[in-house]
């Protein structure tokens, strides 16, 4: 292959890549930037695993990584890995990680996990306090409700909301 041809396959490799990571950033809450497998980062580094447990939110390592629809996420342990690859979505918040209440409303807020509640086993997380204080007027009806606009939000870029 000639320098001429390498440029142009580089540049669509490339161009690949990064669609990937800004079509999964429309369905989850990730940080800025990419890992070292070169996915979003979920959960801003926090291991999920830990919040599923009723624990307060644990920053994760790089070195005991997961991969998910696209999305990395970090782990405290070997053993909290080897707990969510067995089932992923037992562990992953709801609404790709961005604050339930958001989704109730209409729009994707970035989901703290310092604001989360765990609802018959299943994690929302809330982009602050009083957000939370608002959902803890009436969990049922902003879960269900967050539930019934997700589906029309999943794929709409924050931007558009």
């Amino acid at each position: 292959m000639t320098s001429k041809q390498i440029l142009p396959t580089m540049a669509t490799a490339l161009s690949l890549l990064l669609a990937t990571a800004a079509f999964a950033a429309d369905e989850y809450n990730v940080a800025n930037g990419l890992t070292l497998n070169g996915n979003p980062l979920g959960m801003h580094g926090n291991d999920p695993v830990s919040m599923s447990q009723g624990a307060n939110p644990a920053q994760g390592d790089a070195a005991f990584t997961s991969s998910h629809d696209g999305i990395d996420y970090y782990f405290t342990s070997a053993e909290a890995k080897a707990m969510f690859d067995t089932d992923p979505l037992a562990y992953l918040p709801q609404f790709g990680g961005f604050c339930a209440f958001g989704v109730y409303v209409g729009k994707k807020l970035d989901g703290d996990v310092r604001y989360a509640d765990i609802v018959e086993g299943k994690l929302y997380l809330f982009v602050n306090a009083a957000i939370l204080a608002k959902y803890l007027e009436d969990p049922e009806a902003v879960i269900a409700g967050a539930n019934a606009k997700w589906q029309g939000i999943v794929n709409t870029p924050v931007r558009d909301l």
